[in-house]
């Protein structure tokens, strides 16, 4: 007859290292941890995410679009912080940087002087004034009988200069500043001052009338600059002051007593008359209307004279101020 093992259901000691035999359940007890059969989990540590990396991957792809914002953002924020680093700040300019830099530009490039920029300025107001007529038989010959100057004071072809220059003359023409000749018409007379009106039949397209300026504030000592055309030669500018104001002038014929002239010492000469006064402003103040001769070689002693703007602009009708 066969014996049945018998087990003692004491415990018994085992080796470190042995692993324990299976132990039997009952059913549906649950074994404990770390038995076969029952895996175990570690349980997360501190600050570790109970996320697993699907749910992470899947908030991902939720948010991508704000979150690859957000990131474009952060990036442009540290583009902007490292060019502020990188890149210094501008230096303040102070006033000892300024006068420095004046004193130099005037050390290496001089200014023009006043008489230049005066003239500048009123260069394309300029014309040369042509008195033509006929001597003996051949009427078709024109002969020049007066040359002189004109100042344009209308952008319309509206001409001043001397009686002197044109009286007599069969025909007068013009030449302006950018080369453009034009014959004209006397359309106003002024003998008491010397002063004639032209109008001329063409006209530049870009025709530059001279700005005019009252002569109440003008003293004596004031620079000025007369341009013109002495013995038919320029522009020419000549540079000068104010020598006088409300002066007389009789022509040397004894014909007319000018007055209420500005006398002036800038160089003029036959060919001048009708020319433009000049302030270092570009202004005109007057028309150079006589020179001075105590001799008969008609060239300039240093006093000159010329009509106030005022009665010039009066010639055309119009008050300038």
């Amino acid at each position: 007859m066969r014996r049945e093992t018998l087990y003692s259901s004491s415990s018994r000691s085992r080796p470190a290292g042995r692993p324990s035999p299976t132990t039997h359940t009952e059913e549906g007890a649950v074994p404990p941890p770390g038995s076969a059969g029952q895996p175990t989990e570690a349980s997360p540590g501190p600050g570790e995410s109970q996320r697993s990396p699907r749910s992470a991957w899947t908030f991902f792809r939720r948010y991508e679009r704000a979150l690859l914002v957000v990131a474009g953002g952060l990036f442009a924020l540290l583009l902007v912080s490292l060019y502020s680093i990188l890149t210094p700040s501008p230096r303040v300019i102070t006033q000892r940087d300024i006068d420095a830099a004046v004193l130099h530009t005037l050390e290496t490039k001089p200014l023009p002087s006043a008489a230049a920029r005066a003239y500048e300025i009123i260069r394309p107001s300029v014309v040369r004034v042509r008195g033509l007529g006929h001597q003996g038989s051949d009427e078709d010959a024109d002969t020049e009988t007066g040359v002189g100057s004109g100042v344009v004071i209308v952008d319309k072809g509206i001409i001043l200069t001397n009686l002197h220059v044109v009286a007599g003359a069969k025909r007068v023409t013009v030449v302006f500043a950018d080369g453009l000749e034009s014959d004209a018409t006397v359309v106003g007379l002024q003998p008491e001052n010397d002063l004639a009106v032209l109008q001329a039949a063409k006209i530049p397209d870009d025709l530059a009338p001279a700005t005019m300026r009252s002569t109440k504030d003008l003293a004596p000592g004031d620079e000025v600059i007369a341009v013109g055309f002495p013995f038919g030669i320029g522009p020419s500018v000549s540079a000068g002051v104010v020598s006088g104001l409300r002066r007389e002038f009789q022509s040397p014929q004894g014909q007319r007593l000018l007055t209420n002239l500005i006398q002036f010492d800038a160089a003029a000469n036959p060919g001048s008359s009708g020319g433009p006064l000049v302030t270092t402003d570009g202004a005109v103040v007057g028309i150079v209307t006589a020179i001075l001769n105590p001799s008969a070689q008609r060239v300039f002693v240093g006093i000159g004279f010329a009509v106030p703007i005022e009665n010039a602009a009066s010639a055309v009708g119009i008050h300038p101020f």
